[in-house]
């Protein structure tokens, strides 16, 4: 059990605290310092390096929360706050599958013929996205921590 918490946790930071910097620290700098023609590819270069990272840390996420599950008898006997986790957990991951699929691949395809406009509207549904999701990954590290689930 204290390996699948440890990857539980590790996937967990990872994704939450990459978007917590990329939203919060890098996304303000890159804005203010760089026009469209700079900054877009930088976030194509970015997300290109991170989104496989956010792929593992949501397969560590997903298993390991699974597999902890199942070594406490299954959905029927773990507490409340764990569905909450479980729950929110899925619903970050399906927004993080839409973003991947859809407005990453608008923005790749827009930055590799210079489309700024289609670019620059890409990156701001990823950013709306990145935001929402960082909403619910700060909510669901408050349930596992105030709700004292023992895992």
């Amino acid at each position: 059990m204290a390996f699948a918490i440890f990857l539980h946790i590790l996937g967990v930071v990872i994704w939450v605290g990459g978007m917590y910097f990329a939203h919060q620290m890098l996304r303000p700098v890159a804005a203010d310092l760089l026009a469209p023609p700079q900054r877009l590819p930088l976030w194509a270069g970015v997300f290109k390096r991170f989104f496989p990272v956010v792929w593992i840390s949501v397969a560590l996420i997903l298993f390991s929360g699974l597999y902890m599950i199942m070594l406490l008898g299954g959905f029927k006997a773990i507490a409340l706050g764990a569905h909450a986790m479980f729950g929110i957990g899925l619903v970050m991951m399906l927004v993080f599958c839409f973003v991947y699929f859809i407005p990453y691949g608008k923005l790749v395809r827009a930055v590799a013929v210079q489309e700024w406009k289609q670019a620059g509207d890409a990156l701001a549904m990823i950013r709306k996205l990145i935001g929402f999701n960082l909403i619910l990954g700060l909510i669901n590290i408050a349930v596992a921590t105030i709700s004292h689930i023992a895992f």
